[in-house]
């Protein structure tokens, strides 16, 4: 019986840590800047993009943190399984609103393969006409 009272009023008290998630609003920007990192566990070489501005892109009102990232990474990645034939790399995207934050980040992720790196790493860049970012529509509401 007590067990049954404590399912019952954690049943009740669920809703209550949930109430954060569903009032997030997604925003549309006109435009934003990222770019993409690929690396694999089986050898030295590390890709970046360059900077690109990306139209219509979304983001998380409250946290600012960009809504369908995922999408944009498997972009890069899906690039390095058709294009380049290597199906295993980890690929990560960073963006923002302002090009010279985006480009600091990625002076910052450079030097800790070149500069700071203890090991050597290949660090190659792919370019714009190689490889595009392609903006996500992300205004549907997704439906459980």
């Amino acid at each position: 019986m007590k067990s049954l009272k404590y399912v019952t009023i954690a049943a009740m008290l669920i809703p209550f840590f949930f109430v954060g998630e569903v009032s997030a609003k997604k925003k549309m920007l006109p435009k934003a800047y990222m770019f993409g990192f690929s690396a694999a566990f089986t050898d030295s070489v590390v890709y970046f993009t360059n900077v690109q501005t990306v139209d219509s892109v979304w983001i998380d009102t409250k946290s600012k943190f960009l809504l369908g990232r995922d999408n944009y990474s498997y972009q890069l990645k899906n690039y390095f399984a058709q294009q380049k034939n290597m199906p295993a790399r980890t690929c990560v995207v960073f963006f923002g609103q302002k090009k010279k934050d985006v480009e600091k980040k990625l002076i910052k992720l450079k030097n800790k393969y070149t500069v700071k790196a203890k090991t050597p790493f290949d660090v190659r860049f792919l370019e714009t006409g190689e490889f595009k970012f392609k903006g996500i529509d992300m205004s549907i509401e997704e439906v459980e």
